[in-house]
């Protein structure tokens, strides 16, 4: 599915060189403009709630709150890098989380064991959602929405629509109650994944041939690069990630509930069409997708402390994800004019160097 061309429009320094201030500031504030307005929403949500918006108990509930999308944004990040998309980053965690919880109440497993068969699992789902897609030649948009309800089937058969409740040892909860230096370790693994994610992507060959099979598959086969093993590389990465929030998520509810877990999708995909708007206009990558994620997670918080109803998160969700869609195609837009421009010199000028 190519939801996204992998075109970046981040400025140059050379494009930027030779612009006035104002032109240059204007060709920088659909880059970094997302980021800009996270500041200008946590300045406006202060000002308007000086007592409960800027505290550190705020901060921790936020960051602690949106880890788990922001892991599931991550995930559905990388698939989005290759030209496809992964709707199991909503439904698997549903699962991940009952497994792991029952695993631990159930059958009596250590949590460590667990927590390696919960992960492992989630693996073998993206490994079967690549070949569906590599091999079988499904629509990744299908083949992961036909997987993930199947997922979703599997928890509601396995609770029967209860919960599933047991005393979970202290080092598994500690997975998401520990706070280092007074910050939910969540947020630590949010950043860990990010910074790796982002030497992987941008500093790798395996991140530019990712790029390279979502701007164009087939110039990217014929360049050489395996495009259906980097596929399939891509969906175990992002069931992996899914693994790993599910863990998480089980760690902070502490039951087990198969009707838990899909109101993770929409933020989750929503987090990552944002980033495709930010930092590199025109493709998914890792610290515009932290600041799709962070811009939600301020907005809501904000909004929810003013009054906001209960309606509010899903609505915001929405509307936000239908602007990131249009900011995206508009961003694809602008770059193919801008190409077809450089490509069709002025007539009557001289033609450029060789």
């Amino acid at each position: 599915m190519q939801s996204l061309k992998s075109t970046a429009l981040e400025p140059t320094r050379a494009e930027l060189a030779g612009l006035s201030a104002g032109q240059r500031l204007g060709r920088l504030l659909p880059v970094y403009g997302l980021p800009l307005l996270t500041v200008l929403l946590i300045v406006i949500f202060s000002i308007a709630l000086p007592d409960t918006f800027p505290t550190m108990l705020n901060l921790r509930s936020i960051l602690g709150d949106k880890a788990i999308i922001a892991i599931l944004s991550l995930a559905a990040m990388i698939p989005m890098m290759a030209g496809r998309i992964d709707l199991t980053v909503g439904y698997g965690i549903v699962l991940w989380h009952v497994l792991a919880i029952a695993l631990q109440t159930q059958l009596g497993l250590d949590w460590p064991v667990a927590v390696l068969i919960v992960l492992v699992l989630s693996c073998a789902l993206g490994l079967f959602n690549g070949l569906l897609v590599e091999l079988a030649h499904i629509d990744s948009f299908i083949a992961t929405l036909g997987t993930g309800t199947v997922l979703y089937a599997l928890a509601l058969w396995y609770t029967e629509g209860r919960q599933v409740i047991g005393m979970l040892p202290q080092g598994f909860t500690a997975l998401y109650t520990l706070q280092p230096l007074g910050i939910p370790i969540a947020a630590y693994y949010v950043f860990a994944l990010a910074v790796a994610l982002w030497i992987v992507t941008e500093y790798l060959p395996i991140g530019r041939y990712l790029y390279a099979i979502g701007a164009n598959p087939r110039a990217a086969q014929l360049n050489g690069i395996p495009t259906r093993r980097y596929v399939i590389g891509a969906f175990v990465v992002s069931g992996l990630l899914g693994g790993i929030a599910g863990v998480v998520l089980a760690a902070r509810l502490r039951i087990g509930q198969a009707s838990v877990g899909l109101e993770y999708l929409l933020p989750a995909l929503v987090g990552a069409f944002l980033g495709s708007t930010t930092i590199k206009p025109g493709r998914v990558n890792v610290w515009g997708t932290i600041a799709g994620v962070a811009i939600l997670a301020v907005g809501i918080s904000g909004i929810q402390q003013m009054g906001g109803a209960f309606y509010v998160e899903p609505l915001f969700n929405g509307l936000t994800l239908l602007l990131a869609i249009g900011l995206a195609g508009y961003a694809q837009r602008k770059r193919g004019h801008v190409r077809r421009v450089i490509a069709s010199p002025a007539k009557g000028a001289d033609p450029p160097p060789a």
